[in-house]
């Protein structure tokens, strides 16, 4: 009996000791779940990204890096906003900084990498390298005495060794055409101007031209600079050229835009939800408040460009010439985080004074749409055509003088200029777009460097380079790389590509002062812009 008995025993007290088991598993489950509960409705909805990381760290399976995590969601998230709110990690802030604070620390050198090496386009004047006897057309070859070539070289590993803090030094081994042996060179560090302003010259009798690139912090500096020079030449009419160029600080866009505009005038204004109306006006002490203008725009010019010429077209001061502009109406505010990362979170429109707000329409989350914009005006024809372009009437304005201008998608040139069709083939653009009508260029100028150097203006220089039967070396180049040779094509496109070429060798011998003015005189733009300033007076 006591044998029959004991396995029903033994098997009742197991079952007995599971249920046990289970109702204080279960009781501990419920515990934990009435915790989360009464956590969760505890969360406003600031909470529950801490609280979701918190979990993960917590109870994942497995170790997370939560900061990885934590620098990958907040894109994301800024991406559920607006396409120009972004984030900026701490190893990008400084040289996303540097581009508009208008100077860095580094060895003064200008770079291009061909053939996996780093060839050096010009150098900076009166910066460490130039004071030391660096050339242009000179390979850097080794860094702090290692080997700096192949196909891990990038731009942004150039930057990262040759950048670096004040009165640091760097080591650099340049090999030079003519000389067997590396040469060495220490590089103490310096501070190292970044113009905006790229280039100003006399353009025609009267007329001054100024290419502007973006809107930094020295910006405004520059632009005097250059206005001051170009009157003491003689000029009272002014072409500004703002194509591609992307914006940057308003206060700079709003005080070169003073200085052509009477007292009084409204330039620009910003309202955001918790950013109240704020108006700039102008302060009637420019120079050149008589002064004919011309603005140039294509697609590629955005914000702080787009105020300049909406300030100058809505009070009928000028004329607007060339494409309708990108449509950036947004102003971003940059907030530093704790750890030298940091966002830029729009926080407001911007208005022209008609009071038009630009942007072009958006939705939330679909930057794709967004960014593709520009190639879907192209396939409608904008480019080409302005018929192509169609505004909403019920964005439709007035400037001060009665003119209709319309909102919502970029600023409308008053003189529409269509890209230069005509000269152009599929071997021009296939030779433009691999880059080698560009190299071929810069092995000319460092090959010829000695010979080249003999002229003192790009007049002279490119009536030489005329002699020099650039177009039929430069197919030979681009065939050896692979681009069979076509001769009429070359022949159709000869102006387009003689007067690249000869660009890109001025810029290698004599900087920005050289290529500008050759670039610019096969610039139907341009030279549009000319005429309608002479016809003025």
């Amino acid at each position: 009996m006591k044998k029959v008995l004991l396995p029903i025993l033994l098997s009742l007290a197991l079952c007995i000791g599971l249920l046990i088991g289970n109702f204080y598993a279960n009781r501990a489950n419920y515990a934990q779940r009435q915790n989360e509960m009464s956590l969760f409705p505890q969360l406003g909805r600031n909470d529950k990204l801490d609280a979701l990381l918190s979990l993960i760290q917590n109870n994942y399976y497995e170790d997370v890096n939560i900061d990885t995590v934590v620098e990958s969601v907040i894109p994301e998230i800024l991406a559920q906003l607006d396409p120009h709110s972004s984030y900026i990690p701490k190893e990008d802030l400084q040289t996303v900084n540097e581009d508009l604070e208008g100077s860095f620390y580094g060895v003064g050198i200008q770079f291009n990498i061909q053939n996996d090496t780093v060839m050096i386009v010009a150098v900076i004047s009166g910066g460490p390298s130039e004071r030391l006897g660096i050339l242009p057309g000179d390979r850097i070859v080794e860094v702090n005495d290692s080997a700096f070539v192949g196909e891990n070289i990038t731009n942004e590993l150039v930057l990262k060794k040759l950048r670096g803090k004040l009165n640091t030094k760097v080591r650099v081994g340049i090999k030079r055409n003519g000389n067997k042996d590396i040469l060495k060179f220490d590089i103490t560090r310096a501070e190292i101007p970044l113009t905006s302003v790229d280039s100003w010259y006399k353009i025609a009798p009267k007329i001054g031209y100024i290419k502007v690139s973006k809107f930094g912090a020295t910006t405004y500096n520059e632009f005097l600079t250059a206005l001051l020079s170009l009157q003491k030449q003689g000029c009272a009419k002014y072409i500004i050229d703002l194509r591609s160029n992307p914006g940057g600080y308003l206060e700079a866009a709003t005080a070169m835009v003073n200085e052509f505009l009477p007292k009084g005038q409204l330039i620009v204004y910003t309202e955001g939800k918790t950013y109240p109306r704020e108006n700039a006006y102008s302060d009637g002490t420019s120079s050149c408040q008589n002064a004919q203008v011309a603005v140039l725009l294509d697609e590629w010019s955005a914000s702080a460009s787009e105020i300049f010429a909406g300030a100058i077209q809505d009070n009928d001061r000028g004329v607007i010439i060339g494409r309708r502009s990108f449509g950036k109406g947004l102003v971003q505010n940059q907030i530093a985080f704790p750890d030298s990362s940091a966002v830029r979170l729009t926080i407001a429109r911007y208005f022209t004074p008609s009071g038009r707000c630009i942007q072009k329409p958006f939705e939330r989350g679909k930057s794709a749409d967004y960014e593709n914009d520009i190639m879907n005006r192209y396939l409608r024809g904008e480019f080409d055509a302005q018929d192509s372009i169609k505004f909403n009437d019920s964005l439709k304005y007035e400037t001060i003088g009665g003119r209709t201008v319309y909102g919502g998608g970029g600023i409308m040139p008053d003189i529409f200029v269509a890209r230069d069709t005509l000269l152009n083939t599929a071997y021009y653009n296939k030779l433009l777009n691999l880059g080698y009508i560009y190299q071929f260029s810069f092995k000319y100028a460092d090959e010829n460097r000695s010979v080249l150097k003999r002229y003192k203006s790009w007049t002279e220089l490119t009536q030489y380079l005329k002699q020099c039967d650039l177009l039929n070396k430069m197919a030979d180049f681009a065939e050896q790389k692979g681009v069979k040779k076509n001769p009429y094509s070359l022949e159709k496109s000869k102006p387009l590509f003689q007067n690249l070429l000869e660009a890109y060798i001025c810029r290698d011998i004599l900087g920005d002062e050289g290529f500008y003015p050759v670039l610019n005189s096969e610039d139907n733009t341009v030279k549009r812009a000319v005429q309608e300033l002479e016809k003025k007076d």
